[in-house]
């Protein structure tokens, strides 16, 4: 009789430790791990150097003197350097009529030397991949862009494949968030991601300052990844995803129309880039800060700002605004040790880095990517760590922020840990020759060749 009462009394006692092993079971399938990653470096030959930019703007016979000096002042303050990569038509003078064919083989470039290298150094094969994620926004085929990597690789058929376009250059966070999504619903999962974009269809020709700006900061580039939620896989991976904030603004009619794909005047599409974009930035930026902020911060922090921004509102009060003018600041690098800002351009880049209070060391990979790379689109944000992890600063343990910004408008944000240390083999950074970065100057050489584009008189004589 005491057996059988000993065994009732457990029963429940039993049941509740079933239910908690298990949810430590789930949980420990649900993560999301970076297992490797692998960027795209172009051949030389598809360097745009001072000399090519400018026959390529020369070229374009739309552009009047005023669009032609906006052109040259744009590259000289964009904070691009002298070896970053176009596409392959622009090369041979057919910017104005780009085939379909040139755009496919463009994105068929990357997936054969991405994807082929990373399969190379993890040793995984293509049949084990279960998930892929494919973002370009830019560019629609059919088959579609995963189709074709899928029978490039002879992939399972029970692969389960996505496309993503329109997302713009916050594409690779949305990807994640996707693979993420999935890894909490199935276990043992091997997902790749390729994030790039599509430049051949999209060289803008026309003359209308918006759209003509993008030809000056977008580059080729694309970067191909292997995620899993697989534990046997834990002690292989470089990252850990801990958060994911996404912050989307399209209801807004000023954020949607910032950033747009249109016709000008004259029936040419392109890229456009409104005024307005700086501002929309700095809101979606804000609410997404205020979102992901108490889930990455340490509990000091938090209570330092609020007690602040408690004591200030009382004293305005009391004593008047003008009393505590200064507004407290969330100190980020109390839960952050390294950021991975996207690379949307010189002033992107300035203004972050001014909202967050980082310094020049903490900028430093985002504004060599830039200069070295350009704005490769959504891809750009795995440049900027690719140099981070070139130059050995990711230690086991340390918390990496990402950010990006995308048309919509969007603003996604992640945090990762680093699980274990990273020496950056196989990283394009090292062909890069990374000892010689950062360089002693940033100058433009742009400036040098084209210095006379201040001087209107003599700007006139050398146009015409």
């Amino acid at each position: 009789m005491d057996y059988v009462l000993t065994i009732v009394f457990c029963l429940p006692f039993f049941y509740l430790l079933c239910i908690l092993l298990k949810f430590l079971e789930n949980k420990r399938h649900q993560g999301c791990y970076i297992l490797d990653y692998q960027l795209y470096k172009p051949s030389d030959d598809r360097k745009l150097s001072t000399e090519a930019s400018g026959d390529i703007i020369k070229r374009n016979k739309n552009l009047g003197l005023n669009e032609y000096k906006f052109l040259l002042k744009a590259i000289v303050n964009s904070g691009i350097g002298e070896e970053t990569y176009g596409p392959k038509m622009v090369f041979e003078g057919r910017e104005e009529n780009p085939t379909h064919e040139d755009a496919v083989t463009e994105m068929e470039e990357i997936f054969e030397d991405s994807i082929g290298k990373l399969f190379d150094r993890t040793g995984i094969q293509p049949s084990n991949i279960d998930v892929l994620v494919v973002n370009v926004s830019m560019l629609t085929c059919m088959p579609s862009l995963s189709a074709r990597i899928v029978n490039r690789y002879k992939m399972r058929e029970d692969v389960k494949t996505y496309n993503l376009s329109g997302m713009g250059c916050s594409a690779s966070l949305v990807s994640i968030d996707l693979v993420r999504s999935v890894f909490k619903s199935k276990r043992n999962q091997l997902a790749m991601v390729v994030t790039s974009e599509c430049l051949t269809p999209n060289w803008y020709s026309g003359n209308d300052r918006s759209m003509i700006l993008s030809n000056c900061l977008f580059r080729s580039g694309g970067c191909a990844m292997i995620l899993t939620n697989k534990p046997s896989l834990v002690h292989r991976s470089m990252f850990k995803l801990k958060v994911l904030v996404r912050t989307h603004h399209g209801s807004k009619d000023e954020a949607y129309g910032c950033c747009l794909q249109t016709e000008d005047d004259h029936g040419r599409v392109g890229f456009h880039l409104g005024k307005s974009l700086p501002k929309t930035a700095t809101r979606a930026f804000v609410d997404n800060l205020k979102q992901i902020a108490p889930k990455i911060l340490p509990m000091r922090e938090l209570l330092r700002f609020a007690v602040l921004s408690f004591a200030r509102k009382t004293v305005q009060n009391v004593l008047g605004k003008s009393s505590w003018p200064t507004r407290p600041v969330i100190d980020f690098k109390t839960g952050i040790d390294h950021f991975c800002l996207h690379t949307g351009g010189k002033a992107v880049i300035d203004a972050v880095a001014q909202s967050l209070n980082l310094t020049q060391f903490d900028i430093e990979p985002a504004r060599m990517t830039l200069h070295r790379f350009g704005n490769t689109s959504a891809s750009s944000l795995w440049y900027v760590l690719g140099y981070m992890e070139a130059k050995k600063r990711l230690k086991k343990g340390d918390n990496l922020f990402m950010i990006s910004f995308g048309a919509g408008f969007k603003c996604n944000s992640c945090l990762w840990e680093v699980v274990r240390d990273l020496e950056g083999s196989g990283n394009v950074w090292k062909e890069c020759n990374i000892e010689n970065y950062p360089p002693k100057t940033l100058e433009n050489a742009f400036m040098a060749k084209y210095g006379w584009i201040q001087d209107e008189d003599v700007a006139t004589f050398k146009f015409l």
